[in-house]
């Protein structure tokens, strides 16, 4: 056999002797090129709570605005990532590959607005590895689309202070169906000003929760002026307006197509 044959697959299997023995990445996950797999666990009936909000410690309790609690097989990963790359932009590339599964975000941070790396790396997922700069870190807790959407995906990202990055995704399959869980005001904010635009597929005519929860995102920057498409985007309309959105932030689009679209206007 040529060399030209050999190198690629010695170079195959010293990453693979670099992984943590017995360890696999996750299915929807792809593995980001040149990671390695430093910590892996997997168990079954594991309860886990992942917070959506700022984690903080009071008077000795964590504290945040919101929790998922669930229940359920877990598999937990951590990646040291290569040098040539930082902590934000690999936890950027695996969030959108989630999104492009139709994962849904239930809650999203960066820096220090996830509150205490500490507390993420210890109380939370229970790895001393992952704790960093707190300005260094971001945090997505994702619900998987149908018929996975009892599933749940972490994803945590840190630069320790020697400048390792790392890379955390937990995978948390549920022992009973997820009853409704929504994003915060916040995630939808970053998620609508990230991606310029924001698609909820599923919801047709206005549901109290929703407008109430998207009329509060909205309000986060009242600078933001957006179109509703769908076929019922002027009832939604009707409904921010009620829940106090400015009418002239608010145009229509298109009136076709499922569930509603919203488009930063520019």
């Amino acid at each position: 056999m040529r060399l030209s044959y050999l190198l690629p697959l010695m170079l195959v299997s010293a990453a693979a002797t670099a992984d943590v023995t017995g360890s696999r990445d996750l299915e929807m996950l792809p593995r980001f090129p040149g990671s390695e797999i430093v910590s892996f666990k997997e168990q079954t009936d594991q309860e886990r709570l992942y917070p959506q909000g700022t984690i903080r410690r009071i008077s000795g309790r964590l504290r945040y605005e919101r929790e998922v609690l669930v229940e359920g097989q877990l598999t937990a990963i951590t990646y040291e990532l290569p040098r040539t790359h930082s902590a934000t932009e690999v936890f950027t590339e695996m969030r959108e590959a989630l999104q492009d599964q139709d994962a849904h975000i239930l809650y999203w941070c960066e820096g220090r607005e996830c509150g205490s790396s500490s507390l993420w790396a210890n109380s939370v997922f229970g790895n001393s590895t992952l704790y960093g700069s707190d300005d260094q870190q971001a945090y997505a807790l994702l619900r998987l689309a149908e018929p996975n959407q009892d599933n749940l995906i972490a994803l945590y990202s840190i630069t320790r202070g020697n400048r390792r990055a790392y890379l955390h995704a937990e995978l948390l399959a549920a022992n009973q169906p997820l009853a409704q869980v929504l994003p915060t005001p916040a995630t939808l904010s970053r998620q609508l000003k990230s991606a310029g635009d924001l698609s909820l597929p599923v919801l047709d005519a206005p549901q109290d929760d929703w407008v109430e929860l998207l009329a509060r995102s909205l309000n986060l920057d009242s600078t933001l002026r957006v179109s509703l498409s769908g076929a019922q985007a002027e009832a939604w309309r009707e409904a921010l307006i009620e829940q106090r959105v400015r009418a002239a932030r608010l145009e229509i689009g298109e009136s076709t197509g499922d569930g509603l679209r919203i488009d930063v206007l520019r």
